[in-house]
């Protein structure tokens, strides 16, 4: 699938221009990459997040295509770009967490929220997962999730992931995103058939207490930490969880493969319908079961080509969440094939009823090769425990 509309004339100056403004951005036909948090600014994004009781956890809000409402029309099915292709989930790497007693569906480990302020500043969040990888590092979630569409080639601001999330907890530690990957076509043009994204994450940490401290104190700090309106100061008690697939384990990934294999979508859903009926909270992880159909479905809003789509009354706020193949209740892992982009009200009486999905293919896997590629190392600092 070589689509690139961009590439040559006037979208291809629009292109640069863009990375030319964020000033960091790579990019080249395939793949383009941007740093989410300095080192520093990492820990400043989990002290956003935690402070005054996690305060700004619980503003967030879903994020999703709220300007979009998909009329979708069926064509052929997708067309592979090449021999189909994997990454084996991490109990073939020997890095498999624990898992407990087996139920109908047992939910993964890996599958967690990403946290992030938007270009207007904000609290938003999607779904994602943990995806194997060589540093242990890297989380899978939609494209519109790490680069905003309401501002072309800009990243989210203080972007976190936080796995296994329930009602505000954070039971495996909080990731900060070190460096962003993303198709070209949707860094520079807002391609939703490319709508996918691969992130690099610190290590975790895990806040476990908090110290008012003076001002001078608070400034010699180096750790999380945070300070109020009211002039107190705190600083945050954490410890290193390690590396996030170390934690959690990492989902395998698969491209080129057929389009209507049994499939698992999981993720948080918890907008409302446009009828206004909202049946999820977003509290806690939720799962779809079914089969994609063999062929692809197009919109003209979003533009898209080569979509699979999934019968599911699921919302906005699982944007990014992993579709599985293969997946083990034993084990929780299974092979990413997709995930969540775009909600569809087929019948038009006022609720979602398809969930759609990129059709990953080759140029899914060479951007998840940039991401394989990068360690990411530590957010602690030399004043934390």
């Amino acid at each position: 699938m070589q689509r690139f509309p961009f590439v040559g004339g006037a979208m291809l100056a629009a292109g640069l221009l863009a990375t030319c403004l964020t000033g960091t951005a790579r990019a080249t036909d395939t793949w383009a990459s941007d740093p989410l948090n300095g080192n520093g600014d990492a820990v400043s994004a989990i002290g956003f997040w935690i402070a005054n009781g996690s305060a700004a956890l619980k503003r967030a809000v879903p994020f999703g295509p709220e300007t979009y409402t998909p009329s979708t029309t069926w064509g052929p099915a997708p067309t592979p770009d090449g021999a189909p292709g994997s990454v084996a989930p991490a109990d073939a790497a020997g890095t498999v967490p624990a898992s407990g007693t087996s139920v109908p569906i047992t939910l993964p480990k890996t599958i967690g929220k990403v946290f992030f302020v938007d270009n207007q500043g904000r609290e938003r969040w999607c779904s994602a997962t943990s995806i194997q990888s060589a540093h242990r590092n890297v989380v899978a979630t939609s494209g519109h999730c790490v680069y905003d569409p309401a501002a072309t080639g800009q990243v989210m601001a203080e972007w976190v992931f936080i796995p296994g999330y329930f009602d505000g907890k954070t039971p495996y530690g909080i990731y900060a995103g070190k460096q962003a990957w993303t198709h070209a076509a949707f860094d520079a043009a807002e391609d939703y058939d490319r709508d996918f994204a691969f992130v690099n994450v610190y290590g975790g940490l895990r806040v476990t207490g908090k110290t008012q401290v003076t001002a001078a104190e608070y400034e010699s700090f180096t750790g999380v930490k945070w300070t109020t309106g009211d002039g107190r100061y705190y600083i945050a008690t954490s410890e290193n969880t390690g590396r996030l697939g170390d934690v959690v384990g990492g989902q395998g990934l698969a491209w080129n493969q057929p389009a209507e294999q049994v499939t698992l979508a999981f993720g948080y859903p918890a907008a409302p319908h446009p009828n206004g009926i909202k049946p999820y909270t977003g509290a806690s992880p939720k799962y779809v079961y079914g089969r994609p159909a063999n062929r692809a479905y197009l919109s003209a809003n979003p533009a898209i080509d080569e979509h699979i789509g999934m019968l599911s009354n699921w919302t906005p706020g699982a944007d990014g969440s992993p579709w599985m193949t293969r997946y083990d209740n034993t084990t929780r892992l299974g092979y990413v094939s997709g995930g969540v982009s775009l909600f569809v009200d087929q019948d038009r009486d006022g609720g979602f009823d398809l969930i759609t999905s990129p059709y990953f293919d080759g140029e899914t896997a060479a951007v998840y090769q940039q991401a394989d590629a990068v360690p990411s190392g530590s957010v602690l600092g030399p004043n934390v425990s």
